[in-house]
């Protein structure tokens, strides 16, 4: 699998099939392999570029918060190596403010924009005191206080044992460095509305109709931000709607992707 070394972390990714290249960008606290349904399934339609963040998966972490705008420019060197100048760029929750963070950086290198169970308000003095807390909770005590504590909201409360067990799996894999590098990254990330109402980019907004994290209302909030924006709903699903409904979720990207005029493919 490819790597690459950008600004003393190396970073992996995918990249696997063939047509409009679209890059999607995992969750907290998972990895690329939360998107192992779509690269089971998309990559007929479509080219699929999808890195872990540095501090996730097999990508490596230096030190200090993991900002968004960093992560961003992550993606960026990614498309650099793989000389795409534009994509389609989709983000899950954590995913999506490094989306909004690379519209912020480099709008032109966007073709598209997928938003999947995210928003784009900063986090609040309290918001960010519960992510400090978290951090250190974290550090001392281990990856398990993030599977207890974040699994009731980021799947459905009727979400499969299996379903369960996999991002249970997948949040243990991860380091305690990673995750309270990004929450304290995400703690600093600033208010993206401004960004979302100047966007001109054709836009996908993705939730999942049981997401208590990011709620529908919020996603048909932000979706009122960005001019002709597409909204769906994933039924039977929580905060992460394309591992918990990945056929739905599938063809919401798909018909989107193929949707696209041809000056924006």
């Amino acid at each position: 699998m490819p790597t690459l070394e950008h600004d003393d972390a190396k970073l992996f990714y995918r990249d696997e099939g063939k047509g409009q290249p679209v890059m999607l960008l995992h969750g907290f606290p998972l990895s690329s392999e939360s998107f192992q349904a779509q690269l089971d399934a998309l990559p007929r339609k479509m080219r699929l570029i999808v890195p872990d963040h540095r501090g996730f998966g097999r990508s490596t972490l230096d030190g200090g918060p993991t900002e968004m705008s960093r992560l961003a420019k992550d993606a960026l060197a990614i498309l650099d190596a793989l000389d795409l100048e534009s994509v389609v760029v989709g983000g899950v929750s954590m995913g999506g403010y490094v989306a909004m963070a690379l519209a912020r950086l480099a709008p032109a290198r966007l073709k598209a924009l997928v938003l999947i169970d995210t928003q784009p308000g900063p986090d609040d003095d309290a918001g960010k005191a519960r992510r400090e807390a978290t951090a250190r909770d974290v550090e001392a005590k281990g990856m398990e206080v993030l599977v207890e504590s974040m699994m009731p909201t980021l799947v459905a409360i009727d979400a499969t044992p299996a379903t369960r067990a996999k991002v249970g799996r997948l949040i243990r894999a991860n380091t305690t460095q990673g995750a309270s590098a990004a929450l304290r990254g995400m703690a600093l990330r600033p208010d993206s509305r401004d960004v979302l109402s100047q966007l001109q980019r054709p836009t996908l907004v993705v939730v999942g109709e049981r997401d208590t994290l990011t709620p529908p209302e919020k996603s048909r909030e932000m979706a009122a931000l960005i001019s002709g924006s597409r909204l769906v709903e994933i039924p039977s699903a929580g905060h992460l709607s394309n591992l918990e409904n990945p056929e739905a979720f599938n063809r919401a990207l798909e018909e989107f992707v193929l949707s696209l005029p041809k000056e924006s493919r």
